[in-house]
């Protein structure tokens, strides 16, 4: 698929790039993680002397790494914290690249047990440890294992910010913290009871999103739709930050992220390009 992706998009792009040999560093969101390697592959194969590394570690990572000059570029699916944004002043830009929902995820068991639809104050309470028990919200008799994620990762601010309340709430009723969406999706697919956040674009038949009942008691699920029209309430931006100061190799590679070559690889990996959304405010 990606090698397919590469042949149109070296067809349609306007022009072959041809730079000097540099490397370019990238790390952070695991979330962005899977758009950036696609594209650094892709925009390889127009420049050959073009070195791009991508590596994750989280939003918290990406951003503080290229504040302190360690990466070229950031991967956020997160705002930045007020902390963050002050180191950020005025040298750097955060760019949207993509939109992308958190979903609440649980063991398909769960939902097989016949738990349909939690509201967002139902998963506080889990998270908040008064409700324990698949029981107690219409599943079966089984603890309910709670996953939160490292307080660096983009996915449980959003997650914090829009459920909990606050993006560093803690979440006293959670047994197990996670890293990556890949680390969380595999103990949510090896439990049978668990309850974790991932981006949508992470599920699977073993980590299913769970439906929110919103306050007006509509249903609603994470899926793209629900996100273009605003009804699904934990959505956020993916973006990257780079320093305004940059080299034309570092540059050119920001102009294709930015360009509608890219719409593509964002849509194979599960996100919505910024053009089929009418969210595209950045975070600064």
């Amino acid at each position: 698929m990606l090698n397919r992706t590469i042949l149109l998009i070296s067809l349609f792009f306007p022009f072959h790039i041809s730079l000097a040999d540099t490397t370019i560093s990238v790390a952070g969101s695991s979330t962005v993680l899977p758009i950036m390697a696609d594209a650094a592959e892709i925009y390889k194969s127009l420049n050959s002397a073009a070195n791009i590394t991508v590596s994750g570690g989280g939003s918290g990572t990406g951003i503080n790494s290229v504040i302190n000059g360690i990466n070229d570029i950031g991967m956020t699916s997160r705002h930045p914290t007020a902390a963050e944004q002050e180191k950020l002043t005025e040298n750097f830009d955060i760019i949207d690249i993509a939109r992308d929902a958190v979903a609440i995820t649980v063991s398909a068991e769960v939902i097989e047990s016949g738990v349909d639809v939690l509201s967002l104050k139902q998963v506080a309470d889990i998270y908040r440890g008064k409700i324990k028990n698949w029981k107690e919200v219409g599943g079966f008799d089984k603890k309910i294992l709670v996953i939160d994620k490292e307080p660096s990762r983009g996915t449980r601010h959003v997650f914090a910010e829009v459920v909990l309340g606050n993006a560093k709430a803690r979440a006293p009723g959670a047994s197990v913290v996670s890293g990556s969406n890949n680390e969380e999706r595999s103990i949510i697919s090896r439990s049978k009871q668990a309850i974790g956040m991932l981006s949508y674009a992470w599920l699977n038949d073993n980590a299913r999103g769970m439906p929110l009942q919103l306050e007006n008691g509509d249903t609603v699920t994470a899926e793209p739709k629900n996100v273009l029209n605003g009804r699904y309430p934990i959505q956020r931006s993916l973006s990257i930050i780079v320093a305004k100061k940059r080299s034309n190799e570092l540059q050119s590679f920001i102009e294709f992220l930015q360009s509608e070559s890219i719409t593509s690889v964002i849509e194979k990996n599960g996100y919505l390009p910024l053009a089929a959304s009418p969210a595209r405010a950045t975070l600064n």
